[in-house]
């Protein structure tokens, strides 16, 4: 459990203050009784198996001024909730390396069998955007709420040669976020609208992506720690290593800046092999390292998948996070109600035990 406002605990030291009060006003009532002997104390006293019940509303009470002070330090839990997630963008490598057979039939037609068995099980309040990457990335399918059409994109995948991790990522980053200020025309594309492409450059590269999502058009979008925006997230699906484009590592800091989760999906084993491609065979493999930094940047999750149950057991877990999550919330309001029902029951036993005590009277002698 944590506390917004932890230095309010302090004020928990009132309860023993209370409870020696408390403790002292009874003997001062005894001392009392004594000196001034009631027929109605000694009656009450005489009922030992009743005696105990004095001490309940008053112990009730004191839970009451408990629970209040507690809610009053803004106590928060981690719990597991419905998740909030409304956009789900998939960002999906189609370079010429899913061709690779390590994973029967091969790469391409095993991630495409997954990913629609992994759409078709979201909640119906998950509207999905399809991207796709290779030597560039494109805008497979906008975001929509009507699965058929993100089956019918996803089975007219075209495989390419190149693969820019990092450009599918920022593309996705704009279809998830229009209005972030991300310039597609230099960072995924490398050419400025109107422009001839200029020869790459690194270290252009990388300035343009961080200034991406600085501008006022990012106004409108909430920015915060990585993870922190709970309307969307990405899932980022490759088998190779980036050969062109911008660097993923960057692109995956803008989105930890705007907030959003990359979830990142390794495919294919280290033997990945495609024979006979163009009179050429070749070796295909991943890079799981920089796929790894990538979810860890942004707060999101790593995983390795090397056969198609792998990956369609991967794609079950991210559709279960995606229902339930585990959020920080505030439960200040339960100590508040426990307070409220704490001092109506100490009420309402006082008034049920000892409406009918006598009243003192005085007499005159």
């Amino acid at each position: 459990m944590r506390f917004l406002w932890p230095e309010m605990l302090w004020t928990l030291l009132l309860i023993p203050v209370l409870l020696v009060g408390y403790v002292w006003l009874l003997r001062r009532r005894m001392r009392i009784a004594v000196i001034a002997p009631d027929l109605s104390a000694i009656r009450l006293a005489q009922a030992g198996r009743r005696s105990y019940r004095r001490h309940i509303p008053p112990a009730l009470c004191l839970a009451a001024i408990t629970c209040g002070l507690i809610g009053s330090a803004g106590p928060s839990a981690r719990v597991v909730l419905p998740a909030d997630y409304m956009t789900l963008i998939l960002a999906m490598d189609v370079s010429r390396s899913m061709l690779a057979e390590d994973v029967p039939p091969n790469r391409i037609k095993a991630s495409q069998e997954a990913v629609k068995a992994f759409v078709e099980g979201l909640p119906q309040n998950v509207r999905v955007g399809l991207v796709t990457f290779a030597g560039t990335a494109q805008r497979a399918h906008g975001i929509t709420d009507n699965r058929q059409d993100i089956y019918e994109a996803i089975d007219r995948f075209q495989l390419q040669r190149g693969t820019a991790t990092g450009s599918g990522l920022l593309m996705a980053l704009d279809m998830l976020l229009p209005d972030a200020g991300i310039k597609l025309e230099s960072t995924v594309y490398g050419w400025e609208t109107g422009g001839a492409p200029p020869q790459p450059d690194a270290q252009r590269d990388r300035a343009s992506i961080a200034g991406a999502g600085a501008g006022p058009s990012r106004a409108d979008q909430a920015s915060g720690p990585p993870g922190s925006y709970r309307s969307g997230a990405i899932v980022l699906l490759s088998d190779g290593r980036r050969t062109t484009g911008s660097d993923p590592i960057e692109a995956a800091r803008l989105a930890a800046r705007l907030g959003v989760r990359v979830h990142t999906v390794a495919f294919g084993t280290a033997e990945g092999f495609i024979p006979g491609f163009e009179g050429l065979s070749f070796y295909a493999r991943v890079d799981e390292e920089t796929l790894r930094q990538m979810a860890q940047v942004t707060q999101g999750e790593f995983f390795r998948a090397s056969n198609a149950a792998d990956l369609q057991g991967i794609y079950e877990h991210l559709a279960t996070r995606i229902r339930l999550e585990r959020q920080d919330t505030q439960i200040g309001a339960l100590f508040a109600a426990a307070s409220i029902v704490l001092t109506l029951l100490a009420m309402g036993l006082s008034l049920a035990w000892f409406k009918s005590m006598p009243v003192r009277t005085q007499s005159n002698i």
